[in-house]
């Protein structure tokens, strides 16, 4: 399945898209908002986003909006993560992550929430 891992620290990018490739997902990468966009609005059929939310030019907040705001890819599940405060980031957002984790996070933990919304899909 297509997976679109956003984050701005290169390491996170890495491990992720490992992490799925494993799964024999196609892993598609981005390091802001900006980019992320541009691959989901250019390049079809994905079936999930995980996204961090503090990132420079388009932060993951602006992101979740401009997905769920965009009919073509409002479908698309948005697991967003975050070294800050959790509690702030669901108050602040008027609209919701389908699951928000904070770091650092367990990648495998990660992984295992993102089978979820994948195998949703395939129902």
């Amino acid at each position: 399945m297509k997976i679109l891992v956003v984050d701005d620290d290169a390491i996170n990018r890495l491990i992720l898209q490992k992490l799925f490739e494993k799964d024999n997902n196609l892993v598609f990468t981005a390091k802001n908002g900006i980019e992320a966009m541009e691959i989901l609005l250019r390049v079809p059929g994905f079936k999930l986003v995980i996204t961090d939310i503090m990132m420079p030019e388009m932060d993951g907040i602006q992101l979740l909006a401009e997905i769920k705001l965009n009919k073509s890819v409002s479908n698309i599940p948005i697991i967003g993560f975050t070294a800050g405060d959790i509690d702030y980031f669901r108050k602040s957002s008027l609209i919701s992550f389908d699951r928000l984790l904070p770091k650092p996070m367990d990648f495998h933990e990660l992984f295992d929430i993102a089978k979820g919304f994948l195998n949703k899909s395939l129902n």
